[in-house]
């Protein structure tokens, strides 16, 4: 089945061109060509001068309309979760899982793999985000849930058949040999939640370690004689960095100078969404835990930040408003950037031939009037 979406602005190679038209056949985008040599049999969606730009991939992704992972590691609570960010721009997820039992990881992951197979839209794989962290800054996460990584651990952190594995880990609560094992068994891994010192940071890196999880927040800082997680993520270009763009998480300042200091296309926009995205809730409960959503941001009753409220098209007008870049650099912090992280350049996160039809239009004012995953038109 053939359609061409027509009379629209298209994101291609990082600017926008208009009088293009995009040839999708079946869930792949089969030719971009002018509005005007589209095949007289092929069924039009006319854009109405919008713009189309590739859909938005967030690594991190802890709930959404009102459902939170840890609490429904399900098929169904998965579907919810991706439904939710959908609207707001995401078209690939991984649900985010943060510190719990093993069991709890055990369902979450058999979750994701059945989720894949029945073909949920969006899911790429899942994000374990501990509990193999240092509880010195454990943030929101449950300290009685943080526990050192061992043999039964990285079965388990192994285990998805389907999809993507990122898992968040404090490089200095484990080992440069257990990093190295995790990567040869296919799991891309960051540093997180940790308060390691410069030297843990780039041994785990030479294993393989090639992300960090928001970046500043949960780690120790670049300080002149200690550079720490963050000075060693600035520093290390091969390292993806995520960035949570809410106003509330990272001032302004700090993210301008991670732009200056890493290679483009090593900064990654993720929302650490929380499930009153998509939803009307003002509160919620987190592993027992009182949650209130106010002026934006997601705090428990003492003031800590638990995740967030941010989706991911707010997080890009975010960035183009807070960062001083264009949008064509944001909408590639929320697509390629994430795609490359996660190994997918090949399957989506651009708009090119070949690719998967993962697509956004965006209106006059910015927001997302249509999304497409694949072939789900």
């Amino acid at each position: 089945m053939r359609h061409a979406l027509v009379n629209g602005s298209i994101l291609i190679d990082g600017r926008f061109h208009a009088g293009k038209a995009l040839l999708i056949e079946g869930d792949r985008i089969a030719a971009i060509l002018p509005d005007a040599d589209v095949p007289a049999d092929v069924a039009r969606r006319d854009l109405g001068g919008d713009r189309l730009v590739p859909g938005f991939i967030d690594s991190q992704v802890n709930g959404g309309g009102g459902v939170l992972f840890n609490d429904a590691p399900t098929v169904e609570g998965i579907a919810a979760i991706g439904a939710a960010h959908r609207r707001f721009g995401t078209t690939g997820f991984l649900p985010t899982l943060i510190s719990d039992d093993l069991s709890v990881i055990r369902q979450a992951v058999a979750a994701v793999d059945a989720a894949i197979e029945a073909g949920v839209p969006g899911v790429l794989g899942i994000h374990i985000e501990g509990p193999y962290l240092n509880i010195e800054r454990k943030g929101i996460h449950d300290g009685d849930k943080i526990r050192p990584l061992d043999a039964e651990g990285l079965e388990v952190l192994s285990s998805l058949r389907r999809g993507r594995t990122l898992v968040t880990l404090a490089p200095e609560r484990t080992s440069p040999d257990m990093v190295r094992q995790l990567v040869e068994h296919g799991v891309i891994v960051a540093a997180g939640h940790s308060n390691g010192r410069y030297e843990d940071m780039i041994g785990a890196v030479e294993a393989g370690l090639s992300g960090v999880t928001h970046l500043y927040n949960a780690m120790s800082s670049l300080g002149s004689r200690k550079p720490g997680i963050v000075g060693a993520a600035l520093e290390q270009d091969g390292v993806t960095c995520g960035i949570i763009v809410d106003g509330h998480h990272v001032s302004a300042t700090a993210l301008k100078i991670a732009l200056r200091c890493k290679p483009e296309g090593t900064l990654m926009l993720v929302t650490d969404a929380m499930p009153s995205v998509g939803s009307d809730a003002d509160e919620f409960m987190l592993q027992g835990r009182h949650i209130l959503v106010r002026d934006g941001a997601c705090t428990d009753d003492a003031g800590t930040l638990a995740g967030s409220n941010l989706d991911m098209i707010t997080a890009v007008h975010n960035s183009v408003a807070m960062l001083d870049i264009p949008i064509e650099r944001a909408i590639a912090m929320a697509s390629a950037a994430p795609a490359a992280f996660l190994g997918l350049t090949a399957e989506t996160g651009r708009i090119a031939p070949g690719l998967r039809a993962d697509l956004l239009q965006l209106d006059a004012q910015g927001a997302v009037a249509r999304s497409w995953i694949g072939d789900s038109y």
